[in-house]
Order: C-alpha cells, then structure tokens, then sequence
C-alpha cells in the first residue's frame, strides 16, 4: 500500500496548495490513501464544514486534526456526521467526533489513528496508553496502521515512535510546522519522521504573518497572529510504502515544494 500524507494545512495559501499540487503527486506517487492534517486551515484556527468538503473534493481520504481542533465553532455541527475527519483520540470521553477510521482498498484496509502530545500542550489523557488500546482494536482487523502524532517536542514524538515500532506501520508528527531531516524505518519495521512540516506561508514564522510574531518577541507585548493570504508557498509531507501483508513499511520519503525546492513531477 502506497500512503501520501501532508501536513499541517495553513489558511488559505495551504489550502491552494493542495488544489494545485495534489493532483500532481497522485499521478507522481501513486497512493492508494492520502491523509491530510487540516486543524490550521480555516485561516490557522480549526476547520470549517467547507473546508473539510473542499479537500475530499481534492482527492484527501482522511482529515486528522491536533490542538486546534475546537477553535473554530463551525466544527461541532459536522463532526460528528463527517467520517472522513478525526480528531485526538486520546481527548476526554464524550468529546464529539472519533480517533480512529479505517480506509478500504479493494481487499485491504487501513486504520489511522489521531493523538495528541502532552508536553507544552494541554493536558488531555495518556496518549501511550491510548495507542495500546487503538492498536490492539486495529490489529483484530488489520496489520496496516498509520498514526498521526500530533505533539510539540521531539524528545515525546521519538518516544511514541520506539513505543509503536513493529505494531504500527507508521508513526509521523505534526504540530511544529518545521519539517525535519530524519525519516527513518525503525529496527521492527514502522516508517517514522518527527514533523511533517507544514502547508502554507513559505516566508512566515511557521504559517503566522512574521511581523507580529517578531513584535511579539521584541516587546513581550500581546499581539495578534494573522495567516497572509498572498505570497510564496509550500507543501510539505511524505510517501509511505506498506507490505501489504505484514503491515511493515518499506520506504519513507520527505516530500518539499517551495521556491526553493520546486515541482519536477519526478524528473530532474
């Protein structure tokens, strides 16, 4: 099985991004699944119903969320009806919407889970624990489980990855916005990369107008962050490839368009 996941969608530049670029790596890459974390696309703060059509119209199979998941208030008169979106699995009982869906591809299946970091984030329930007993719900059904982490320090995110290496078939990150350098497959078999990275602004401090976040920082005054609308772009994300059988993955790749790093449909 072939996965294509982005990361943290950012307002509506990252939403334009994955209009104009994701048909592009589906004729690329091929998936037979691609996931999107959408918690920043309506303008940094949540997601709206609209949105969330907009990018199963795109060709996304599956929306996960993270810390921004309730910002904004469009999001609790779909949630519940929407079974292409999840959100942390590991937030409170009665929280509405779920943690965990699960893809069809014609005789296979596809588990993804959502979680949420602890550290420098609010306090919502164990994710450790939660993944124990996803996975152990998943594994009665399929060995192909994919987890999106959402957490803040690197230090939790390589934890969960050792946890869940050899019982998930990947373990990838978002939150930080910053896509990192080490994609790896850990020793049993699970595809692991830190961050994503993100989908939005290129020339931002992390999808935010870089102004205010410097004033900010320059005068420890309370300053409101916007997300520009016009101005350069990236995607950022990775491909994934899954034994079918073992549920073991068997390749991971960082994937970057920007400016600085552009579209060559494959070719050099």
């Amino acid at each position: 099985m072939k996965l294509l996941f982005i990361g943290d969608v950012v307002g509506s530049m990252g939403r334009e991004m994955v209009h104009d670029y994701l048909p592009k790596l589906k004729k690329m890459y091929r998936p037979q699944v691609t996931i999107l974390n959408g918690e920043n696309a309506a303008a940094g703060r949540g997601i709206t119903e609209k949105i969330y059509k907009g990018f199963l119209q795109d060709g996304v199979d599956i929306v996960t969320m993270g810390n921004h998941t309730w910002d904004n208030r469009d999001i609790f008169e779909f949630i519940d009806e929407a079974k292409k979106m999840i959100r942390p699995a590991n937030y409170p009982e009665g929280t509405p919407g779920k943690g965990i869906s699960y893809i069809k591809v014609n005789q296979l299946e596809l588990a993804v889970i959502n979680l949420h970091g602890r550290v420098f984030m609010t306090d919502v329930d164990d994710p450790f624990r939660k993944a124990d007993e996803l996975i152990d719900e998943a594994l009665k059904r399929t060995p192909l489980i994919f987890v999106d982490f959402h957490a803040e320090t690197t230090s939790e995110k390589q934890s969960m990855g050792w946890y869940l290496d050899g019982r998930v078939s990947a373990v990838v990150g978002t939150h930080t916005h910053v896509q990192t350098n080490d994609a790896r497959i850990l020793p049993n078999g699970t595809a692991y990369l830190t961050d994503a990275g993100m989908t939005g602004p290129y020339d931002e401090a992390l999808g935010m107008d870089r102004d205010a976040v410097l004033r900010r920082f320059l005068t420890q005054m309370p300053t409101r962050f916007e997300v520009p609308k016009e101005g350069r772009k990236i995607l950022s994300g990775c491909f994934i490839e899954i034994d079918d059988v073992t549920g073991e993955a068997k390749k991971i790749e960082n994937i970057v368009i920007n400016d600085d790093h552009p579209f060559n449909g494959g070719f050099e």
